[in-house]
């Protein structure tokens, strides 16, 4: 995590896809399908070696990110 916060633009995909991804509160309608009138679809290739260990390097970021969270929640 960057205590300087410089690197927001690289979490912007994943945010979006999180709110997009979630129904809302009124309307019970996952945003997404209001945008867009579909799902969402998520493609993937797993058998790609480097799909594989960009995954896994996103997963060791998030856990490293939610350790550093859950620190800073402690603290406070």
């Amino acid at each position: 995590m960057d205590n300087r916060q410089k690197n927001w633009l690289e979490w912007l995909v994943i945010v979006e896809f999180a709110v997009n991804n979630k129904a809302h509160s009124v309307t019970k309608v996952f945003l997404f399908i209001a945008s867009y009138g579909r799902e969402m679809r998520i493609e993937a290739n797993i058998r790609r070696k480097e799909k594989v260990k960009k995954v896994m390097k996103f997963a060791e970021r998030m856990k490293k990110v939610q350790k550093e969270a859950g620190k800073v929640l402690r603290k406070a």
